[in-house]
Parts: structure tokens; C-alpha cells; sequence
């Protein structure tokens, strides 16, 4: 359970489609404390390497959290970010095999993210998917207040908290 912004991330993926019916992968990065979604990373394939490469870019921006909630899928219980863990002093912490639950804040992050954003739009091209789920994704950070927060939006709760988002 994180105690304080920054100590506990959690993160999986996403699968949508262009207009066109090539299939894209969305890798959603998450604060379990603030609930802020810190980055979501959109490709036609993300693999081992791609998520670490990911990270790390996020951890330069961000700072390292201890843990990282994941399920797992070869992505994430393969060697590469195995090994980029422990290089990084990051704890990975793994949900129970067939038990979405044990990351349900991300899992319902995935479900807001499809009903709110991917379900409402046909994408032109891998870059139109990448404005607009970044567009999204601000308004979930700035503008859209959580239940869960007492009606305040991540970026509050981050702010109340000395953690500033960056732009």
C-alpha cells in the first residue's frame, strides 16, 4: 500500500486499433497514492525492452518509486526487467496469477481509460492515438475529479502532497 506519492507505481497494458484495424499497445504507468496516470505509453508493440526503456525515461522525470505493481505477463516477470529492478533498487511486486484484483486500481484505470477515451474515438494514425490519449490523460490528472479522493483531482492530491507534476 503506498503511504506517500512517488513509493508505489502500478502499470499494465491496454490493446486498441486504428481505423484501420492495426492493433496498438497502450502501457498506462500509475501513482497508487495520488492516482495520477504519470505517463501512458503508446505503440504498435511494446516489448521486455520497450518497458524498461520506458521506466527509466519516467523515473528520470519522476524519480524512482520503491515498487512497481504488475501482473505476470512476460513483459514484466522476464529477465530485462528483472534486471533493470534490481540495477535500480525497485522493488517488483507481482499480483497473484488470475487475480486482476490484486491491481485493481489500474485495472480500473484500463476500464475508464477504454469507456472514456479509446472507446470515444477513431484513431487515424499511431501519432492522431498518441494526442489524443495524452489529451485524456491530462484531463484525468487536472480536471476530473475522483471519488476515491474525495472529489479531488490527482494533481491536487499530488500538489497537497509536495509531489508537482510535471507539464
Amino acid at each position: 500500500m503506498a503511504t506517500a506519492p512517488n513509493t508505489l507505481w502500478g502499470m499494465d497494458f491496454v490493446s486498441d486499433a486504428l481505423f484501420d484495424g492495426r492493433r496498438f499497445r497502450l502501457l498506462p504507468v500509475l501513482d497508487h497514492f495520488t492516482h495520477e496516470c504519470l505517463d501512458i505509453f503508446v505503440d504498435q508493440s511494446l516489448g521486455a525492452d520497450d518497458v524498461a526503456d520506458a521506466v527509466a525515461r519516467l523515473v528520470v522525470q519522476r524519480g524512482k518509486p520503491e515498487a512497481i505493481k504488475v501482473d505476470n505477463g512476460s513483459e514484466f516477470a522476464g529477465k530485462v526487467m528483472d534486471r533493470w529492478a534490481y540495477e535500480n533498487g525497485v522493488g517488483l511486486d507481482f499480483s497473484r496469477r488470475g487475480t486482476p484484483t490484486d491491481n485493481a486500481m489500474v485495472e480500473s484505470f484500463n476500464s475508464r481509460l477504454r469507456q472514456e477515451c479509446l472507446n470515444e474515438h477513431w484513431f487515424l494514425s499511431l501519432a492522431d492515438a498518441r494526442s489524443e490519449i495524452e489529451a485524456w490523460r491530462r484531463f484525468y490528472n487536472e480536471e476530473r475529479p475522483h471519488s476515491a479522493l474525495a472529489w479531488k483531482t490527482p494533481a491536487e492530491l499530488a500538489r497537497e502532497h509536495g509531489d508537482v507534476p510535471p507539464p
